[in-house]
Parts: C-alpha cells; sequence; structure tokens
C-alpha cells in the first residue's frame, strides 16, 4: 500500500494491532505507542472530536511520534477537520511514523426507532433548560444595547430636531402669510369688479369682464392639475407649498432630511424592538412561544 506521495511505507501492521471498540456507546481506539510499546486506549467523542483532535491527543501521549495522519483505503488523506463519526464509517488507515495500521471499525448497530425518539426528547428537554436558564440573562444585555443605541439616536437627533423645529415655524409662517395674501387679492379682486359694476360701468359692460376671469382661473386651476397630476384642493395646496418652503430652507440652512428621516426610522425601530423584548422579559416567556405570539 502507497501514500500520499506516492513512496511506500516501511511496516504494514495488521489490523489487530489498532482495535476500535464501543463502550458506553463511544468508540475506544485502541493502538501500541511506538515509542513506550505499550498498550494505549483513546476514548473519542465522534459528533464533536476530529480527526486532527484525536491525532493531537495521539502525539501528546507518545512524545517520540513526529508525524501521524489518517488515509482512506484507497490512498486519499483524511482531512484533519473531518469528524471521527464520519471517519469511524469505513476502513482506514492509520499511518504512525513510517508504520501503517489497517484499521476495520466494527459496524454499529443503528439507533431502534424507541431509542431515537427518546433521544430526541433528551435533546428537546435539554434545550428548554438551556433556553430557561440563559433567556433572561441574553435578553437583558439584548435591552441594554438597545437602550445604549436609542441614547446614541436621539443625541444625534437632537440638533436636527431644533434644526427642524425653526425651519417648520419659518416655513409655516410663509404659508400662512400667502394664504393670507391670497385672501386679500381676492377680495380686492371682488371689491374692484363691484366698484366698475356700480359706480363706473353698467353690468352690461362687466359681465364678459367676469365671465373672462373666472374662464381664467378655471385654466390656472386646470394647469395647476397637469402640472402636478392633483386637483386643487385647498388643503393639499396648502400642504405642497409648505413643503417647498421647508425643502428650500433646509437646503440653505444645510439641513440633510434624508439622515435625519434615516434617523427617525431607526429611532422607531429599536424603541419597536424594545417593546417586543420587554414584552416576552415581562410574562417570561420561552423563545418558541415568543417567536408564535409575534
Amino acid at each position: 500500500w502507497r501514500g500520499q506521495e506516492g513512496a511506500p511505507y516501511s511496516t504494514l501492521v495488521p489490523s489487530d494491532e489498532v482495535t476500535v471498540n464501543y463502550r458506553h456507546g463511544l468508540p475506544v481506539i485502541t493502538l501500541t505507542l511506538p515509542t513506550r510499546s505499550e498498550r494505549c486506549r483513546f476514548t473519542v467523542k465522534p459528533m464533536v472530536t476530529t480527526v486532527g483532535a484525536f491525532l493531537q491527543d495521539v502525539q501528546r501521549e507518545d512524545r517520540g511520534i513526529e508525524k501521524a495522519e489518517v488515509f482512506a483505503t484507497d490512498g486519499s488523506k483524511v482531512s484533519h477537520a473531518t469528524l471521527m463519526e464520519a471517519l469511524l464509517m469505513n476502513d482506514f488507515k492509520l499511518v504512525i511514523n513510517n508504520t501503517a495500521y489497517s484499521v476495520s471499525p466494527p459496524v454499529k448497530d443503528k439507533l431502534s426507532s424507541e431509542h431515537a425518539t427518546e433521544m430526541e426528547d433528551i435533546k428537546s428537554l435539554v434545550h428548554r433548560l438551556f433556553v430557561a436558564l440563559h433567556l433572561e440573562d441574553h435578553q437583558i444585555r439584548k435591552e441594554r444595547e438597545l437602550l445604549q443605541k436609542l441614547d446614541c439616536l436621539k443625541e444625534e437627533l437632537l440638533p436636527l430636531e431644533q434644526m427642524k423645529a425653526r425651519i417648520v415655524d419659518h416655513a409655516d409662517a410663509k404659508t400662512s402669510r400667502l394664504l393670507w395674501v391670497g385672501l386679500a387679492l381676492m377680495s380686492t379682486q371682488g371689491g374692484a369688479l363691484a366698484w366698475l359694476t356700480w359706480w363706473v360701468y353698467s353690468w352690461d359692460i362687466m359681465e364678459p369682464v367676469t365671465y373672462f376671469i373666472t374662464y381664467g382661473s378655471a385654466m390656472a386651476f386646470y394647469a395647476y392639475f397637469v402640472l402636478t397630476k392633483q386637483d386643487y384642493l385647498y388643503p393639499d395646496a396648502k400642504d405642497r407649498q409648505f413643503l417647498h418652503y421647508f425643502y428650500r430652507k433646509s437646503k440653505k440652512q444645510h439641513f440633510n432630511v434624508e439622515r435625519y428621516n434615516k434617523l427617525k426610522e431607526d429611532l422607531a425601530e429599536a424603541e419597536e424592538s424594545l417593546r417586543r423584548l420587554r414584552q416576552p422579559l415581562h410574562l417570561r416567556l420561552p423563545i418558541q412561544e415568543i417567536r408564535d405570539k409575534d
């Protein structure tokens, strides 16, 4: 039999030199240490221990071992990251220094369905115990992190909130002035038409004038719809004009609206996460029930 490099090993030892037996459900690998010439047992946890960890244990037991490797029966090297559970499913070669040991693990009987169900119940119970012991500590730590995040967001938002309040006051004042100016112009127009109708001209002369004024107003409202794709409603027109003044003032004051909105969204998300976190803390629900409740 040849190794990975293709060079033959000096000795190929029969399989009885390295034996694998199961004791209390765990595999026990027994081999002869080359320096001390004594048999040594290594109990491994197949679902946790890797091939590399097993080889390190062998080398720590006998300092005279300079090289320890594992190969499959076809000569390919087994990775040190491979779990022992996968290795013990088939025959393999254990190479210590220049000696190759042929290892044939026994076929482990498969668990019965009842035993498998019992093992699953035990795993579920262990998981519940872990959750019960560590859930509250984890959530308290998470609550502390969220509170720190909220403090940072509020601290960063404070100057932006103050600047926004000033800009809102300015935009609201300009919008209100515009509304009062519109009322004043409409009142002036009505008074002028009345004066021209009763004191200067007659209704026969002013009637066409009022008709074209009304038609011009209808054209203006239609133009508003073409430009904004909205009906001319006074509340909507007021809000649109307010936003116009707000964004124009924000640009002059270097107020980052996108940054402000992002911080507000992060703040709302953190507050919602804190609210949802405190509810299971108060109710002391396990993780699965918390997810079902959400």
